[in-house]
């Protein structure tokens, strides 16, 4: 299936006025502007070895956007066609309408997606956030891979200082006023930058750095992550999972700071047949610290 098959005509619509600036954006040459769902969307779409070629839909994490498959997402395209969004309100889709950021409005967002590019993802790979979005989408009946796979994945309500951020401090910070620019202001400093990707367990090339450095910078992404954070709802998740009958694998950075490596065990009784790769020595951005290592664990499950 070739990219130029999936952007239907009647849906390419102009790029974002952010966009214009971005000549040096990871994979730039197969981003396109969709409309779905009366939402403006970021896709990229890697071609597969075939015009059959198995088509795989990767969703990336809160605060990411596509950049985070840049080197994983060529890796996988050398079996599946590779669709990679950019998440409502962050990267370079447009802001949703009230509730378009919960688990609920993302799933019904890339519904819609799939929908206008036709295509139903043979396999689901999503970090973190997006793993949880994936899950929803195959519990919803909207998606039914032949595998989901979960990288550090946020599938279950969260303990610690995550759990404080993805809850009620979340939605008090969402409705700070100013509190998006201020933040954004605050990533002028590459180190604030370097020292909040560092907290997560993970050491990023500083190519990886200055990319998320960019994104943090626009008080627009900054304001989609929050309100993402506010409105996910994984206690309904967690109630639902016991119905997933989709083969789930987890791959687990045993270094991870964002969500804590005993989680897949945890995972793992509420679904017996769920599979699990640890892998030692990388963070909560494993596929993008050793993105040969994740697309090789990747590969072989698929």
């Amino acid at each position: 299936m070739s990219a130029t098959l999936l952007f239907p005509e009647r849906a390419i619509v102009p790029a974002a006025a952010d966009w214009l600036s971005t000549d040096d954006w990871p994979h730039r040459a197969a981003s396109r502007f969709v409309l779905a769902g009366g939402l403006r969307w970021h896709v990229q779409v890697l071609d597969g070895p075939a015009r059959d070629a198995p088509v795989a839909l990767l969703l990336h994490g809160t605060g990411a956007s596509t950049h985070s498959w840049r080197e994983l997402g060529p890796l996988l395209a050398r079996r599946h066609t590779i669709i990679m969004p950019d998440l409502p309100g962050q990267g370079f889709s447009a802001m949703p309408p009230s509730g378009g950021l919960s688990l609920a409005g993302m799933a019904t967002g890339i519904t819609a997606l799939l929908r206008v590019l036709d295509v139903r993802p043979d396999l689901i790979i999503g970090h973190s956030a997006g793993a949880a979005l994936g899950a929803r989408l195959c519990l919803d009946g909207v998606a039914a891979p032949e595998r989901l796979i979960s990288i550090n994945g946020a599938l279950l309500p969260l303990g610690g200082m995550a759990g404080m951020v993805f809850g009620p401090m979340a939605r008090l910070m969402v409705n700070l006023p100013g509190l998006a620019r201020f933040a954004a202001r605050q990533a002028r400093d590459r180190a604030t930058v370097e020292r909040l990707l560092r907290d997560t367990g993970s050491v990023l090339t500083p190519e990886g750095v200055d990319l998320y450095a960019r994104l943090f910078r626009r008080p627009g992404h900054v304001a989609a992550t929050l309100g993402m954070m506010a409105a996910w709802d994984l206690p309904g998740l967690a109630r639902d999972l016991p119905r997933l009958t989709t083969p789930l694998t987890l791959i687990v950075g045993k270094q991870d700071r964002t969500i804590r490596p005993t989680e897949a065990r945890r995972l793992q009784a509420l679904l017996p047949t769920a599979r699990i790769e640890a892998l030692p020595g990388l963070g909560h951005l494993a596929h993008e610290e050793a993105p040969g290592l994740v697309a090789r664990r990747i590969l072989e499950t698929a």
